[in-house]
């Protein structure tokens, strides 16, 4: 027996503005939007989604989950998702081969070097 990845759920201060925010920055696309939760998948039929739900509280300390990104050009992906609201964030590794940028409500991911 084996499960299925059905979604990654983010709390969220504005889950419908943060789930756009993705939705864009993937390409994916608003398959369910209801007072308590939004979902984003590449496709209605295709998992796994991203669901936004309303945070209970203000983000304490360190994200324990992020989303890497590898596109095929970082340097302009990254500055596209600058362009979107995201900023970078210093996370004081050094010389490293990707970049930290945080969301439009502060999550953290990382934009990785197209694989060689």
């Amino acid at each position: 027996m084996v499960s299925v990845w059905e979604s990654l759920t983010v709390d969220a201060r504005d889950p419908a503005r943060l789930a756009r925010w993705w939705a864009e920055a993937l390409g994916y696309q608003v398959v369910t939007e209801q007072p308590g939760a939004v979902e984003i998948r590449q496709s209605a039929d295709r998992l796994p989604g991203i669901v936004f739900v309303p945070l209970s509280g203000d983000k304490q300390g360190k994200s324990r989950l992020r989303l890497d990104l590898r596109p095929a050009d970082q340097e302009a992906e990254v500055e596209r998702l600058v362009d979107m609201g995201a900023r970078h964030v210093d996370v004081g590794r050094g010389e490293v081969d990707w970049t930290v940028l945080a969301d439009p409500e502060g999550n953290e991911f990382r934009v990785l070097r197209q694989r060689g």
